[in-house]
């Protein structure tokens, strides 16, 4: 069943489009790389210090109060973005701004349950401090096992991940868009520095930049192909 036109009747809603597909891709094949990239670069930042350094350093410094928006624009930009794409898609009859909320839809979740599905298992707390006074190095904690430290909080930082599998989910749709790759790339670095220095640990933001790295790429070459009409079809506007 072909699944590019939205407006006959689909059995499975968009947002699902090669759902399984996609996630098997985003624990598979190469990408298995970039997971064991994330880990190791992981562990070199927690060994070496340099996570407490960072923190120590940005926690309470003007470029994190500056930043600090991120911390909720990352909360809520995930859920905003898609909605508005769609009710303007559907209103307008425009396929393109459609897939593209599906698409950066479909990137939020999977972006949310990749971070999540880690944080059941490593259950790292993340930075602790009482207004501008850290109260302890507990950069090297972390919890294995199963549910430890709930999904809320921890290795990887859930902002920085979905934020990064939106960007680069719209950066693969519009490669040869300019302002995409410039702005989407831009945004995500946003959300992951401005988390970085005050709720999560420096090396949560860049394992969350990996994995939504990987996972923007499998959705972004997915809803691009579904964006092609099928053979001897014409894609609505």
């Amino acid at each position: 069943m072909t699944e590019w036109h939205i407006f006959t009747g689909m059995k499975i809603p968009p947002l699902f489009h090669r759902f399984l597909h996609t996630l098997l891709d985003i624990f598979s094949g190469k990408n298995l790389w970039g997971h064991v990239l994330a880990i190791m670069v992981t562990f070199l930042l927690v060994t070496s210090g340099f996570d407490w350094w960072y923190f120590m350093h940005f926690h309470a410094s003007a470029p994190a109060r500056f930043l600090f928006s991120a911390v909720w624009l990352g909360t809520f930009v995930p859920v905003v973005i898609p909605v508005i794409l769609l009710v303007w898609g559907y209103a307008m009859k425009k396929f393109s701004l459609i897939n593209t909320g599906w698409a950066l839809g479909q990137s939020a979740l999977l972006g949310w349950m990749v971070s999540s599905f880690y944080k059941i298992f490593t259950g790292r707390p993340g930075p602790a401090f009482r207004g501008h006074t850290p109260l302890i190095d507990i950069s090297h904690v972390f919890r294995f096992g199963f549910w430890r430290g709930g999904i809320f909080w921890g290795w990887p930082s859930s902002h920085t991940t979905i934020a990064f599998a939106m960007a680069f989910a719209l950066f693969f749709l519009f490669r040869k868009s300019r302002w995409a790759r410039l702005l989407a790339p831009l945004y995500a670095l946003y959300i992951g520095l401005g988390v970085s220095m005050s709720i999560h640990w420096f090396s949560d933001v860049i394992a969350g930049a990996v994995f939504g790295w990987i996972i923007g790429w499998v959705v972004g070459t997915s809803f691009l192909r579904r964006s092609a009409p099928p053979s001897g079809g014409r894609m609505p506007d």
